[in-house]
């Protein structure tokens, strides 16, 4: 059944061009040279492309993920010290299937299980920032190396900022409840059969792809808008590598907004086909999916504004030290 369902994607991934050519050009009678042809074709070909990539690594991750409960990461992570823990949290973060919703219970649970708070931070800066969609969907427009790269810096970043934080002491910024809080005793493991792996890998396609999708479409709709009608020069002049200024500006702008990686990756992808450098989009995209307004005021609620203040801060400076060494690798 899988090795079917495998066979079926590759063959519809393979597809996707020519079936969405077809639909825009010859079916709608749409001009290839026209602005309005070029964004439905993007729209018609992004769309499936991204739900395949989409609804594929998520369920793989799903079943990944079925090895991890949250109290099996506490377990893994408790009792780290700063550094090998540092890098151990972030790398953890990659694989757990926690976003910012899941942050305060999170930070609790870390906290009270002894976990450093600069390890703590470490995972959850990776956990948004570098996730499976993220590494896979910029596989699949940009190529390996594009991927490779980003998983790296993000990564760095997540320990080097967990790091510094840490060194920071500022323990005493945690609103004192935090440390009051009993998370309760972990549970046994579960034992789990492949059918349930494939069964959570399933699940979690429901879940994830299902209350994704909406970003997914709405940036996809804004990615070929700008693919069709916005000129190449504008956008170079604005956002190319020969402004200094863009990889900050980017960064500042990402901030205050609210989306996942799904729904912002389009977005990413017609900017740089229209003369965006690679490493501003991706600076935009960081700061957007890893700095997001509702992730601060939910943390808000465990932490005081200066600790918060140098989250960002540190943050923010190995995001736009990612968006350099991107435009000038790239």
């Amino acid at each position: 059944m899988l090795a079917g369902a495998a066979l079926f994607w590759a063959a519809a991934y393979a597809s996707l061009r020519p079936f969405s050519d077809f639909l825009a050009f010859d079916l709608l009678g749409l001009s290839r040279d026209s602005r309005l042809g070029g964004a439905v074709s993007f729209f018609l070909y992004d769309t499936p492309k991204v739900m395949l990539l989409l609804t594929s690594i998520v369920f793989l991750m799903g079943i990944v993920r079925s090895f991890f409960s949250p109290e099996r990461t506490r377990a893994m992570l408790g009792g780290r010290r700063e550094g090998a823990g540092n890098v151990a949290a972030a790398g953890l973060g990659i694989v757990t299937p926690f976003c910012s919703c899941s942050a305060v219970p999170l930070f609790i649970g870390f906290v009270e299980a002894g976990v450093p708070l600069g390890v703590t931070f470490s995972f959850l800066i990776a956990a948004p920032m570098v996730n499976e969609v993220a590494v896979v969907l910029l596989f699949g427009l940009f190529g390996w190396q594009t991927a490779l790269l980003y998983m790296a810096m993000g990564l760095t970043i997540a320990v080097v900022a967990g790091w510094v934080i840490g060194r920071l002491r500022m323990e005493r910024h945690v609103e004192s409840f935090v440390y009051d809080v009993a998370m309760g005793q972990m549970d046994e493991d579960e034992a789990l059969g492949w059918a349930d792996r494939l069964g959570r890998g399933r699940q979690a396609v429901r879940d994830i792809v299902g209350r994704v999708w909406p970003f997914v479409i709405a940036g996809i709709a804004v990615g070929a808008a700008i693919h069709g009608y916005v000129p190449q020069d504008t956008m170079a002049s604005v956002m190319g590598e020969g402004a200094w200024w863009s990889v900050p500006a980017a960064v500042a702008l990402g901030v205050p907004m609210y989306s996942n990686a799904a729904g912002v990756l389009p977005v990413i992808e017609a900017l740089i086909d229209k003369g965006a450098a690679l490493g501003t989009a991706l600076a935009f995209m960081m700061s957007v999916v890893a700095l997001s307004l509702p992730e601060m005021i939910i943390l808000r609620r465990v932490l005081r504004w200066r600790l918060i203040a140098v989250f960002i801060s540190v943050v923010a400076t190995g995001i736009m030290a990612v968006g350099f060494v991107f435009n000038l690798v790239f």
